[in-house]
This record gives C-alpha cells, structure tokens and sequence, in this order.
C-alpha cells in the first residue's frame, strides 16, 4: 500500500538508483531530431475553434454509437477535464463513454493501472460489452498495456499522439518532466522505477487486439516516428500534439473506427 510517510536518506537514495537505472541515459534525455517549436503547440486553441464548426461535431453522417462502452485515457500531467469535449462528443453520438478518474496523470504507470482495471471491469460488469480505449499520449501507452493485460474486456485500442514504440522519445521539456515524476513517486510512495520493467515489456509486446495509432508530424511534444510500430495500424493528421483531443481530422477517424475495429487485411 502506498504510504506517504518519507523514507529514510539510505532508502530513498537505494531508490533514487533504482529509478536512474530504468530511465533513458542522459544522452537520450529527450531526441536529438529536429522538432517542431513547442510553442507551435498554441495552435490547439485553433483546432477548437475548426472542430466547433465542423459537420462531424454536430453528427452530420456519423454513424450512431449503438450505447457502446468508451474507456478515455488522458495524457501525461493531465486530467480527465482534457477529454471533455470528446466525452461529450461521443455522449451525443450515441456511445457510453468513461472518464478513467484521474485528475492528474503522474503516477507511475504500472501503479495506475490497478485502477484502471477496476474502472475497466466496473464498465464491462455494467454493459455487459468489450470497451473501447482511447487514450490521449501517455492515455494511449497505458491503454495499450491494459489491452495487454485483459484482452476478453477490450475491443481496440486508439492512442492520440501515443510513443507505442518508445515511450521517452519525446520534448526534451517532456522528459525532465518525466523525470520529476519519477523523483515524486520515488520520494512520496517508496516505488522505485523498477516496478515499469513489467509494464514496458507489455508495452513493447504485439498487441492482443485491434490497436490503431493517429500521429502528427508536426507533434510539438512526442516524436512522430515514435508513434508508430510494424505492429499497428498508423494514421497521420495534421495539428498539434495538445490539439489531437480537439481535431476534426481525429474526430472523422473516431467516427469511423468506433463502431467496427480496423483490422490487418
């Protein structure tokens, strides 16, 4: 159990080696490509606006979601609250969509998806249905994971701007975030980094069900090339990594991808 009580020096310094040890070398803190300026990011608010006044925001020709079941899954350092718009959105559709609880996304992965998986059994339990994940950034490496580990209660997978291939190819900004989070969890709930060795081995294994990853090129805060494996299925949009909860483009794929999971030909 999680205890938020400190721990002693030699302890939390055993810990501190631990966490060194799982996360990338400096010399892969953050890539070294050519990326897009973050602050290209601001465009997320523009990606809003196109998304308001899009046809398949109002539902025109989108097919109904038949009260299928929707697990959402949001990003790294982010809320619930992120997803609302595309909660409400498939809310009008026709579709039974769920938060995943969380207020801000900083734990360890492998810690969060003990109550992931509650979230996910209390869905099926209620619907009697395979859910549906659909996880924004890091929402979709831990989407992709909680497929893994209970594949009979997931439908498909869809990762928004997700780095399925390597989950710290990212903004150097990103990962010294990353890296304070691993000193938080170290210090607050005495759980090293090695307790990810297990989620990032199901991270890197063939998924179990249909599992499609939407990218941008001009992703701001997660490498484009880091999105995509042999192993599922890529779709390339244009916009920010921010604005992939918001963009039209993602909206027409979710409103094709939804009601029938792609699968390899």
């Amino acid at each position: 159990m999680a205890t938020l009580s400190e721990p002693p020096h030699s302890s939390r310094r055993g810990r501190l080696k631990a966490s060194a040890a799982v996360l990338p070398r400096r010399r892969r803190l953050g890539r070294w490509d050519p990326i897009p300026p973050m602050w290209l990011e601001g465009r997320f608010y523009l990606e809003f606006l196109r998304l308001i006044r899009d046809p398949v925001f109002r539902g025109d020709d989108v097919p109904p979601g038949l009260r299928k079941p929707v697990l959402l899954i949001p990003g790294f350092l982010a809320g619930d609250w992120t997803l609302r718009t595309q909660y409400d959105w498939m809310r009008r559709i026709g579709y039974r969509p769920y938060v995943a609880g969380l207020a801000f996304n900083v734990m360890y992965s492998e810690v969060m998806l003990k109550p992931l998986l509650d979230t996910l059994l209390e869905i099926n339990r209620k619907t009697t249905a395979r859910v549906s994940l659909v996880g924004h950034s890091r929402g979709g490496v831990l989407a992709k994971v909680l497929s893994h580990r209970k594949p009979d209660l997931v439908e498909q997978v869809i990762a928004l701007g997700s780095p399925l291939g390597d989950p710290f190819d990212v903004h150097p900004l990103t990962m010294a975030g990353v890296h304070a989070a691993h000193l938080f969890n170290a210090f607050r709930y005495r759980h090293d980094a090695s307790v990810e060795m297990r989620f990032l081995r199901d991270l890197r294994a063939e998924p179990r069900v249909p599992t499609t990853s939407i990218y941008s090129r001009s992703d701001g805060v997660v490498n484009w090339k880091a999105c995509l494996r042999p192993d599922v299925n890529a779709i390339e949009v244009h916009g920010s990594h921010v604005g992939l909860a918001l963009n039209p483009e993602v909206y027409r794929i979710l409103a094709h991808l939804l009601p029938a999971p792609w699968h390899e030909s």
